[in-house]
């Protein structure tokens, strides 16, 4: 297949040749070349790296429901309570909801996805297998990591751990964790039977961080000291982390150092305060950072709408960004950072002015998006989309082909 007339992330015209599911070429766009049956015609528009949403709820999703006014208490706590008592009530089966949801992630660009599956001794695996379900039916269009996750914590509800494992004998692909010291009271055990149960399945470390301050420091030095002491290094991403950057300077500069040290990722959903760690001092230390959009117009929050193209343009906001090779990073965090995160065989984004993912050698995922530029693509964020997953065409003006 080659895709004509494109701009890898917004050079000249260029033709792409793609063999066996890799970019195989990158030439000057000949005019003159007749097309051939398969070619796909990218009329000019951009083609970037397609998007890595690192960090979805696709179990909590609410997407293609109608719209309900938010009900939930303050704090985790007060969030996952108002989860548990509502998501049961909608007329659609659980499992389509999830399909339905991670179908629209793919139909606009996202063909790398990590997402979360709640488990707790309400849901049990009901959550889980509904997104064990979307992933099987879409393993031909995108990639697809799911994560266990102990929403309500892991100490206190009895019986949770017993259906943590179940997951991870049933084919979870990550082992999550939240708030030890806050939420559980009890950081160590905590720890002990995440870290444990990773070991034991062989299975990659993610952990939602919402502590403050100096107890999120805190948390934060015993996943480092973890990950070292039991050789953990590339397989732990540490979510969220909002205050982090709230501390000292020399405690976040710190911080970033060990992260990059350790190979530790950091995952993101550009929240909207300025107590992060800044994006660009992650980046320029080494630290592998991609985005995600979290829950998605869920019984959490009224926001997201499956667009990591819109989650580009948050990212950039909350960061300030206004120079184009900053807001360039964005995409690049977007695109090539959360895959580097999923797969290590992916390039992880090497500074501000590195741009991977279009390039001879590089696995065909790519999304061709109207745009003067980079910039004016996440400025304007366009429709006119068509998404690439390993040489394939699989979606095309905002509609997946092939189910």
């Amino acid at each position: 297949m080659i895709i004509r007339n494109v701009r890898p992330w917004g050079a000249d015209a260029a033709d792409i040749r793609i063999e066996a599911g890799l970019v195989a070429a990158i030439e000057p766009h000949d005019e003159a070349a007749l097309p051939t049956a398969g070619d796909v015609d990218g009329r000019g528009r951009l083609a970037l790296p397609s998007f890595s949403d690192v960090h979805v709820h696709l179990d909590s999703s609410r997407i293609g429901l109608p719209f309900r006014p938010h009900t939930g208490a303050p704090g985790v706590w007060g969030m996952m309570l108002n989860d548990r008592d509502n998501w049961r009530r909608t007329d659609v089966p659980h499992a389509e909801i999830v399909a339905g949801t991670l179908e629209q992630m793919i139909a606009k660009g996202t063909t790398r996805v990590r997402t979360y599956a709640q488990v707790d001794v309400d849901c049990k695996l009901e959550k889980f297998d509904s997104v064990m379900a979307a992933k099987e039916k879409f393993r031909d269009h995108a990639d697809v990591q799911v994560m266990t996750f102990p929403q309500a914590g892991i100490l206190r509800e009895a019986g949770t751990v017993e259906y943590l494992e179940e997951s991870l004998r049933q084919g979870a692909d990550v082992m999550g964790g939240i708030d030890p010291s806050q939420l559980d009271r009890d950081p160590v055990r905590h720890l002990d039977i995440v870290f444990g149960l990773a070991e034991k399945y062989q299975v990659e470390v993610d952990i939602h961080l919402h502590e403050p301050g100096a107890l999120g420091v805190f948390t934060t030095e015993l996943i480092l000291e973890r990950t070292r002491a039991l050789g953990m290094q590339g397989k732990v991403t540490i979510s969220h982390a909002y205050d982090l950057g709230s501390v000292s300077e020399a405690v976040s500069r710190r911080l970033i150092d060990e992260f990059a040290e350790l190979d530790v990722a950091m995952a993101t959903i550009a929240p909207s305060t300025t107590a992060h760690l800044r994006l660009v001092d992650l980046v320029e230390a080494g630290v592998r950072v991609g985005l995600g959009e979290d829950g998605q117009r869920d019984y959490w929050s009224p926001y997201g709408n499956c667009d990591m193209l819109d989650r580009t343009w948050q990212l950039a906001f909350v960061n300030g960004f206004r120079r184009d090779d900053h807001i360039e990073l964005a995409l690049a965090v977007a695109t090539m950072g959360g895959a580097s995160i999923m797969s290590h065989e992916s390039p992880r984004v090497a500074g501000v002015g590195d741009r991977p993912g279009v390039a001879v050698g590089d696995r065909a995922d790519l999304v061709l998006v109207d745009g003067e530029t980079p910039t004016s693509a996440v400025m304007d964020r366009g429709a006119d989309r068509t998404v690439v997953h390993d040489g394939r065409v699989v979606a095309d003006g905002l509609r997946v082909l092939g189910i």
